[in-house]
């Protein structure tokens, strides 16, 4: 079985602000070995459980946080940027299942952390369908027929997966009292939790299918403001919807859209506030 990893940063075990994902910030390193031991045990686990490849992929912020040589050996990793599809790049239809590992909630809604992309969006939509990093990722994967088995991180991200995920399982590593503030397990009791979680996932893998796209999904994205949504509407094929912030633009298929998304956050950040 070969499985297919996706690591972000803000869901992992005892991280609960900026300071632990910004690599400019104090609390980084300490972050950065979090995230490292989280990922490994679910890697351990999942080679204990019969998988006989694993590819890991870094999905956060820079995407060269996680330290490989701490990594199991039998591990792949791909590291840095830029990357063409983002926090699933490497994912293609090889892959018998997906783990979402360190992941967080969806803009404007309750969660540590909670984003998707860019703190500059509000909401993102594949047709109707209000999507966050994992909903997206989540598409992608159905693009090429794999079902994502398991997401770890906060409660809020597992209420998520669950309502676009039927079967998936989640492993919820801290509860969220605050965007900043969480209840958390420690890293010892995280470690176990994902080692039982992903057993079930892994044993589990028949009864959860991909998350499908539609066919040319039309992406839609709300910034925050109005020069973002200018910026963003720079792309060539978008519109910007008149008299609102919201960004649109009609895909020939879901790895279209996300690339789409991909250049229409990054032309947004190019907004200045001054």
């Amino acid at each position: 079985m070969n499985v297919y990893m996706s690591v972000d940063m803000e869901g992992i075990t005892g991280l609960v602000d900026h300071t632990h994902v910004d690599s400019r910030k104090h609390n980084y390193e300490r972050g950065r070995v979090l995230m490292t031991e989280e990922a490994n045990a679910v890697i351990f686990a999942a080679f204990e459980s019969g998988c006989t490849e694993v590819l890991v992929n870094d999905s956060h912020s820079q995407m060269n946080n996680l330290l490989i040589e701490k990594l199991h050996p039998e591990t792949k990793l791909i590291s840095g940027g830029v990357k063409p599809y983002s926090m699933v790049q490497g994912l293609d239809a090889t892959f018998d299942g997906a783990f979402f590992v360190g992941y967080h909630a969806r803009a404007s809604t309750k969660g540590v952390m909670s984003h998707s992309m860019i703190f500059g969006v509000r909401n993102m939509f594949i047709n109707d369908v209000a999507v966050g990093e994992l909903g997206f990722n989540a598409y992608v994967a159905g693009f090429y027929g794999v079902p994502v088995l398991m997401v770890a991180g906060d409660d809020q991200a597992a209420l998520e997966a669950e309502a676009l995920i039927p079967n998936v399982t989640t492993a919820v590593v801290k509860e969220t009292i605050s965007r900043s503030v969480a209840k958390s397990l420690t890293p010892q009791k995280s470690a176990q939790l994902l080692k039982e979680k992903t057993e079930v996932a892994i044993h589990n893998k028949e009864i959860v299918k991909p998350l499908t796209p539609p066919d040319h999904p039309t992406l839609r994205i709300e910034f925050a403001n109005y020069g973002q949504a200018e910026w963003a509407s720079l792309m060539p094929g978008t519109e910007l919807e008149a008299g609102t912030t919201t960004v649109r633009f009609k895909a020939k298929d879901i790895l279209e859209a996300y690339r789409a998304m991909l250049v229409m956050t990054e032309l947004a950040m190019r907004t200045t506030f001054c």
